[in-house]
């Protein structure tokens, strides 16, 4: 099989049911983000971004250095274009996203870029060896639903045609994100070690962002705490996360890992009432419960074939 030509299968129902396992403790990475976004202080989203990414760029070059014959980082031939389009997925996803909390009410822009796994279960059915069954969509939309609540807390929205700019900005990190990780399922024979690749160029472009935009406004953490939560996100939600991500989408069950990304708003208010930076309420237990059934019918197919003898 040539190195860049997409797989359809993975080898075994093992082999599927592990990768899947990482696309959920992905998702459970993600659940830290706002916390220990909060906890950074007032550093500037580029900045926090550059940082953060240089730590995750450097966990995989750890991970990279302990294993055992060693996949090449830089691209083979016939990779180029993987590695072109999963860099500007990687920052792009994050640049639009931040860029849109900056020019719409930042509920809303969540609200928008948050269809991204919704996005990612309805393309699915576009990929090789994939169908999209009834319950795939009705679990992402009970998903999405369930978010809804969690990021706007029960109350109502309110659509300003003002903030259309903003607004249009968190679609496009919607679809910047479901089309990385589609891509990188289209092109599952490429390592997930080209995410150290993805990371760096990250850690650049951001630090360019940096540079150019808020080189007046830098902020450098004032103490102990707000460095280990800039290492942290490093670490979790903005390192580890995207090499098990990577692993997750490319040879698990992709609709399934697709609805349970809805459960990261969820674990991530969980967290933030746990450390006392957010309070519970209704919204949070029947999000729980919508999302915990969009999930449960998402894995209608994974069920079934467990269940055939």
């Amino acid at each position: 099989m040539d190195a860049a030509s997409p797989t359809t299968r993975p080898a075994s129902s093992r082999h599927r049911n592990l990768a899947t396992l990482a696309g959920f403790l992905a998702v459970v990475m993600w659940g830290f983000l706002a916390l220990l976004t909060d906890a950074t202080g007032a550093m500037p989203p580029f900045q926090t971004a550059a940082i953060s990414f240089a730590v995750g760029t450097l966990v995989g070059l750890l991970w990279h250095a302990s294993r055992r014959g060693r996949q090449r980082l830089w691209p083979a031939d016939g990779q180029w274009l993987a590695y072109g389009l999963g860099s500007i997925g990687l920052f792009g996803y994050h640049a639009l996203y931040f860029a849109a909390l900056k020019a719409a009410p930042a509920v809303e822009a969540s609200l928008i870029a948050y269809l991204w796994p919704l996005l990612i279960v309805v393309g699915s059915a576009l990929l090789p060896g994939e169908r999209l069954r009834w319950y795939h969509m009705a679990g992402a939309l009970l998903g999405f639903i369930g978010a809804a609540l969690i990021v706007t807390r029960g109350t109502s929205l309110a659509v300003n045609p003002e903030f259309a700019g903003g607004y249009a900005l968190a679609v496009a990190a919607a679809f910047t994100w479901a089309s990385y990780s589609l891509v990188a399922r289209r092109f599952a024979a490429v390592p997930s070690s080209a995410v150290i690749v993805f990371c760096a160029v990250a850690a650049l472009l951001s630090t360019l962002g940096w540079w150019l935009l808020e080189r007046e406004t830098a902020v450098w953490p004032l103490d102990a705490t707000q460095w280990l939560a800039v290492i942290g996100l490093g670490l979790l939600p903005v390192g580890a996360a995207f090499y098990v991500w990577d692993y997750g989408v490319k040879h698990g069950d992709i609709q399934l890992v697709g609805t349970s990304s809805y459960a990261a708003p969820l674990l991530s208010t969980l967290i933030l009432i746990a450390a006392g930076r957010a309070e519970a309420g209704w919204a949070v237990l029947v999000a729980c419960v919508l999302i915990t059934a969009g999930a449960l019918l998402a894995a209608l197919s994974t069920i079934g074939r467990r269940t055939v003898p």
